[in-house]
């Protein structure tokens, strides 16, 4: 089985357009992902920001380009370690004598609001680890042409 992995385009306009925008794309993610809290947006919202701005680089510059900048193998790292990240929160939260994801009996702060909010974060965070991770994956799944 020969697989075809050449980038989509030679476009001079969409490769420049990718090179400019692929960064830009990941400070929205992270606006998206530090504001998830207080507003609108959150771990998902930002996990599939962050894969939709892998699959645009893989577009343009081509599946192989994108698996340099990020491999497979360490994605599922990555997915693992969000996962860790939501659960880890979670348990201690249990530990420390509360229910499973009650952010503020965890002594981040000595203010159990303050608390409540690092919980929140460090959740999301592994959320969107996850999701990115795993979106990205299901794309390199999806994306190998066979001739």
């Amino acid at each position: 089985m020969k697989v075809d992995t050449t980038p989509f385009t030679q476009d001079i306009i969409l490769r420049v357009g990718g090179y400019l925008m692929v960064p830009f794309i990941f400070m929205w993610a992270l606006y998206v992902l530090i504001h998830g809290a207080l507003g609108p947006g959150g771990g998902f919202q930002a996990g599939v920001i962050m894969a939709a701005a892998f699959i645009f680089h893989a577009t343009v510059f081509g599946v192989d380009a994108t698996k340099k900048k990020l491999p497979v193998k360490p994605l599922a790292v990555i997915a693992s370690l969000g996962l860790m990240m939501y659960a880890g929160i979670g348990i201690a939260a249990i530990m420390f004598g509360g229910n499973f994801l009650e952010y503020g009996v965890i002594p981040f702060s000595v203010h159990p609001e303050v608390s409540s909010e690092y919980g929140i974060e460090v959740v999301e965070i592994g959320i969107g680890l996850t999701v990115m991770a795993i979106m990205t994956s299901i794309f390199y799944d999806l994306a190998v042409r066979e001739e």
